[in-house]
């Protein structure tokens, strides 16, 4: 029988499927059944910036700075039970009690003091580990690119100062040198790497003419992303790395793990085809596995990575060039 047990970021899992940050992780009910599903862990739903200042009853100058909010704001969490920060530690202390798995708190601010005072309270809840969730959407046309990494590399190495448990930190795909940026967080000690964050972008009902702030889940194919950096980053960091966004199926999860990721990230394939998908995910995993002869994850891990890939052209430039110079052939697969 294939062992899928892994290390993320220093914590045991039994499989390197984790349950992301969604509104599934925010119910009692749900977590429950991800657990019995077979997760190998779960993140919490996440605690955001504007919960923290709408429970202390201001806006503050520098929310301003990075987003477009209006007093308004006391409508954006009215269905959530735990919606205020307080509310929400009470919530993650009760999720991290109800289920064995490893629990990881998700946390998605935008002030330094914010990300330090809140992880340390989500530290105290008992969780195994912590996603800082990186989302900065600067207005300012004067705030400089690196005026925004140089604070959130200080963030994290804050936050890496005042907790004991792990700390990863989840990624937008927009950085003008991501390698760079995730050079630096290692530096920094963080324990692990998230590729990437699913931004919700703008869209527009042309019949009401008005904003359309419906869901927009991903679909198979948005993974090669993360494999793509999966697969440059596996033997260059020390921090863990996890694949996220557009992981469908067992196939998708074996594709980044042969690239070198340590585990990855599910959220919309539960909602499209239910939490108990997960289990079916681990059942062909296994199987894939056990055809091929791997006794275990290590045996495959990065076998396909940047260092090891008998393509050269896999992760480079040249990738690009030959797929659109070569289109019609491939169309013709």
């Amino acid at each position: 029988m294939a062992d899928l047990s892994t290390s993320y970021m220093g914590i045991a899992l039994e499989n390197p499927v984790v349950a992301g940050a969604s509104t599934l992780s925010s119910n009692m009910d749900t977590i429950r059944k991800l657990e019995d599903a077979g997760a190998g862990a779960l993140v919490t739903s996440s605690l955001f910036e504007e919960q923290i200042q709408l429970d202390h009853l201001k806006m503050s100058e520098e929310i301003a700075k990075y987003d477009d909010w209006s007093a308004e704001m006391t409508s954006v969490f009215p269905k959530l039970e735990h919606s205020g920060p307080d509310a929400h530690l009470l919530w993650v202390r009760r999720a991290k009690e109800a289920v064995d798995i490893p629990v990881i708190a998700s946390l998605n601010a935008v002030n330094r003091t914010t990300w330090v005072d809140w992880a340390e309270k989500l530290a105290q809840t008992g969780v195994d580990g912590l996603e800082l969730n990186f989302y900065a959407t600067p207005k300012d046309w004067n705030v400089r690119s690196e005026s925004v990494e140089e604070e959130q590399v200080e963030a994290v190495k804050e936050v890496k100062r005042r907790v004991k448990i792990p700390v990863s930190v989840k990624l937008s795909p927009y950085y003008t040198s991501p390698l760079s940026f995730i050079r630096a967080l290692d530096k920094v000690g963080v324990d692990g790497i998230v590729l990437f964050n699913r931004l919700f972008q703008p869209k527009i009902d042309v019949e009401h003419e008005r904003s359309d702030l419906s869901f927009n889940l991903s679909s198979e194919n948005e993974h090669r992303l993360a494999l793509r950096f999966a697969g440059i980053l596996h033997g260059e960091v020390k921090a863990s790395v996890c694949g996220s966004g557009g992981i469908q199926s067992s196939s998708n999860v074996i594709e980044l793990l042969l690239a070198g990721a340590d585990v990855v990230q599910v959220v919309s394939v539960l909602f499209t085809k239910s939490v108990g998908y997960l289990a079916t995910m681990l059942e062909e995993i296994e199987g894939w596995m056990e055809r091929k002869g791997y006794a275990s994850l290590s045996e495959f891990r990065g076998k396909l990575d940047k260092q090891h890939n008998p393509d050269d052209w896999a992760y480079n430039r040249g990738q690009y060039v030959m797929t659109l110079l070569n289109a019609n052939e491939y169309l013709k697969r």
